[in-house]
């Protein structure tokens, strides 16, 4: 068995990262650490665990010497506070961090979106990238990455890679569930402002989440993160999880995008290219660490079109990151994961 501890385990990542952690063949978990919900039991900072054999479980105090006991640490911490905790664990411990800190590549992006000093750069950890699979296996330190990025990522990181897009001209829209915004109290969040209603935030290229997006497209495309322009137009909607994600890019003309989407993605476990005419939607993900993306081609406007969707919580943050940790221990990718979702 491989030990786990959970830093950051009252949130709604930290709490699907131990629903599948309670499924999960190889991974025994050793502490689940909650911060201010420390010293509550299980089910009642995550009702859904009730009547289960972890119920009763106790939430530790977020100790460094805690968490150094296991053997792979998942860090869901807000952004920014991550890195201090990782710096104190032994270098010999895994990390996977569900966090922005370990991101970015560049530190001025990180001053910019972020602020404050940039903490470094470990490996990206999204499986389905060129050559992703192996620098995961092979590190200790894996940073997870957003959930915006993990949805436009999978969208056109292809076509980017083929040449059939034009990477200074992307536009992005994506509506997220309100999972997204994390578990502490706003009033951006109540019901009442959110059921029922829709709206744009952080609008203008001012999402956080636009650096790590154009520096994935350039990394796949193997050029200069100045060579990838994105416009990014991120959604509230009233649903409590699952990321759509429309994105849009002018075609070269060279290449056939639908080909390429199918081919990038025929052999991966997690993602499912719909067949033509059927669109994706978030409840079929729900759930999962599962994606689903459709192609189109706008001929009279010359830009493609790619849908993609996944669960926030799932593919975009504790399911990756379960799939990422089983990528550093050898394990199989799926284990502890579920593919089918619960729509309706």
């Amino acid at each position: 068995m491989t030990s786990v501890a959970v830093a950051g385990a009252s949130g709604y990542a930290g709490g699907d990262l131990l629903r599948y952690l309670a499924q999960h063949p190889t991974f025994d978990l050793v502490a689940a650490c909650a911060g201010g919900r420390a010293g509550e039991q299980l089910a009642a900072v995550h009702p859904q665990f009730a009547g289960t054999a972890w119920s009763d479980l106790v939430l530790d105090e977020t100790d460094v010497d805690l968490l150094d006991r296991a053997d792979v640490v998942f860090l869901a911490l807000p952004h920014g506070e991550s890195a201090a905790i990782a710096s104190q664990l032994s270098d010999s411990t895994a990390i996977v961090d569900l966090g922005a800190d370990f991101r970015l590549r560049s530190s001025q992006a990180w001053s910019d979106f972020y602020g404050g000093e940039h903490a470094g750069t470990w490996t990206y950890g999204l499986p389905e990238l060129p050559g992703a699979r192996e620098k995961i296996a092979g590190s200790t330190k894996v940073a997870n990455p957003g959930c915006y990025p993990t949805a436009v990522s999978l969208a056109l990181a292809p076509l980017a890679r083929a040449g059939a897009i034009e990477t200074t001209d992307i536009v992005v829209v994506a509506a997220s569930g309100t999972s997204g915004a994390g578990r502490k109290a706003s009033d951006s969040l109540l019901a009442t402002n959110v059921m029922g209603s829709m709206a744009a935030y952080k609008v203008g290229g001012v999402h956080q989440h636009t650096p790590e997006m154009e520096q994935s497209i350039a990394i796949a495309a193997g050029i200069d993160t100045t060579d990838v322009s994105l416009s990014f137009t991120p959604l509230l909607a009233p649903m409590p999880r699952g990321i759509v994600a429309t994105c849009t890019a002018l075609t070269t003309g060279a290449h056939d995008p639908r080909a390429i989407i199918d081919a990038a993605y025929v052999n991966e476990p997690f993602i499912t290219v719909l067949s033509k005419g059927q669109w994706p939607s978030t409840g079929s993900v729900s759930g999962t660490n599962s994606a689903q993306i459709q192609v189109a081609l706008d001929e009279r406007t010359g830009r493609v079109i790619v849908e993609s969707v996944i669960d926030n919580l799932g593919k975009g943050a504790a399911g990756q990151a379960i799939q990422n940790a089983n990528l550093m221990f050898g394990l199989d990718e799926s284990a502890g994961m579920d593919v089918i979702g619960v729509a309706p």
